[in-house]
């Protein structure tokens, strides 16, 4: 096939419009097809929300929705997939031509909740869009007369992505191994193919000193609450000297238990982000060296231990997300300028590990609402009615998008460029399989 041409598809075009377009209209018509269903899966997952690994009803509900999705059993689905509330289904078209391997296409859902907020970041939304998106392609593919191409969907249910990072738990499990391209929305306050999630280490740190009585003979006492209020400053002094683009933030999270007692305990939870997993260890640094001086000042002994698992920066890959825009545009989406794409500010996920071993996309999507993600407002849109209009609709982007890398090889082949690109300008051998 010569650079810049399309993989035939059978059928011919129609009315003038190219066979591949007709294909994304389908696979659009398959969405809509199946709103009412989707919508209810959201809402379910949303009405009952699960914290981190332990999204077992989200689990049951996903996994019952594809093993009932008509035809029967035309999804292979995998339940307690390498965790206990992941899962895996598959779906391949009939009639397949024999390949070494088809290319394989991965969609992924998120379904767990925060503390005290339930769906404030919309997770129940992004389980949605992953299924739709899926469905969306399915549906389009195995309607098309002719010999099928060589492609197999996959959806990944991944569990735990607010805190424990399940994806990375199916990461070193293997099941991303062999997946081409990897697929998700997430929701948001605007419109973007892109914004820079950045990488996140977080850590906790205990201070031990010695209680005493603190009116009778404090002199004897060692102070750990005061040592964890010294590491509070220390840090806020240290923002002056911080790029722009860090970010530290914390919580005391014990401090003593009664006024007259010299507190012998304290412990503070710290997140830092900074862009790219290059600067994160100098970030983290300089942290860890404002803790060790509040234990110095104090008389303290100090202990830092990082969390299990550091959250990679997403990594962008521009020829997928132009074919996403131009996709998403041809559907009504109003996508932020390119500018204020780049030089937003977002949170982290356990997806950015993913792009540093699999090309990927997660585009931001509009909801319907100004409200802030993390906030019961949030929660409040994530499970409205209006908020389906534009979840649909980005699966339909997703899915057309899908359509793209299925059928224009020189797509496929720009976007692993630019996986390698990118991952060379971060400096980071892809090892994981």
């Amino acid at each position: 096939m010569r650079p810049g041409e399309e993989r035939p598809v059978d059928g011919g075009a129609c009315g003038g419009v190219p066979a591949l377009e007709l294909l994304k209209l389908r696979a659009a018509e398959r969405i809509d097809e199946a709103a009412e269903r989707l919508g209810a899966l959201s809402r379910a997952i949303w009405s009952e929300p699960e914290l981190a690994y332990e999204e077992h009803r989200a689990h049951d509900v996903l996994t019952r929705f594809f093993e009932r999705e008509p035809p029967a059993a035309s999804w292979t689905v995998q339940p307690h997939y390498q965790l206990a509330t992941a899962f895996r289904a598959e779906w391949e078209p009939p009639g397949g031509r024999a390949t070494p391997r088809p290319l394989q296409l991965g969609f992924l859902c998120e379904y767990d909740a925060l503390p005290g907020l339930g769906h404030a970041c919309g997770h129940n939304l992004i389980a949605e869009v992953g299924a739709a998106a899926a469905l969306g392609v399915k549906g389009a593919l195995e309607g098309r007369p002719g010999p099928p191409p060589p492609v197999k969907v996959i959806v990944l249910g991944t569990p735990a992505e607010e805190e424990g990072g399940g994806k990375i738990d199916l990461m070193e499990a293997g099941a991303f191994k062999n997946i081409d391209v990897v697929f998700m929305a997430h929701p948001s306050q605007e419109d973007a193919a892109y914004l820079p999630d950045v990488a996140e280490h977080d850590v906790t740190v205990k201070y031990y000193g010695k209680a005493c009585h603190a009116a009778a003979y404090p002199w004897e006492g060692v102070n750990a609450l005061d040592a964890a209020v010294l590491a509070y400053n220390n840090l806020s002094v240290l923002r002056q000297q911080m790029k722009p683009s860090w970010r530290v933030h914390g919580i005391i999270k014990s401090g003593g238990v009664k006024p007259n007692i010299i507190p012998s305990y304290s412990e503070l939870i710290y997140y830092f982000r900074a862009p790219s997993m290059k600067e994160l260890p100098v970030l983290t640094k300089k942290a860890e060296d404002c803790f060790r001086a509040a234990a110095l000042a104090t008389g303290c002994t100090v202990e830092i231990k990082g969390g299990a698992r550091d959250y990679y920066n997403v990594l962008p890959n521009k020829s997928l997300w132009k074919a996403y825009v131009e996709n998403g545009k041809k559907l009504g989406i109003e996508f932020i300028s390119e500018d204020a794409m780049l030089n937003g500010f977002s949170g982290s996920t356990d997806f950015g590990n993913v792009t540093f071993v699999v090309p990927g996309i997660h585009p931001y999507f509009y909801i319907g609402s100004d409200a802030l993600n993390h906030t019961e407002q949030y929660t409040e849109a994530a499970g409205s009615q209006e908020a389906q209009f534009y979840t649909l609709r980005t699966a339909k982007a997703l899915a057309m998008t899908a359509l793209d890398v299925i059928f224009k090889p020189e797509l496929l082949e720009r976007i692993k460029e630019d996986f390698k690109l990118k991952l060379q300008e971060e400096e980071f051998l892809n090892t994981v399989e």
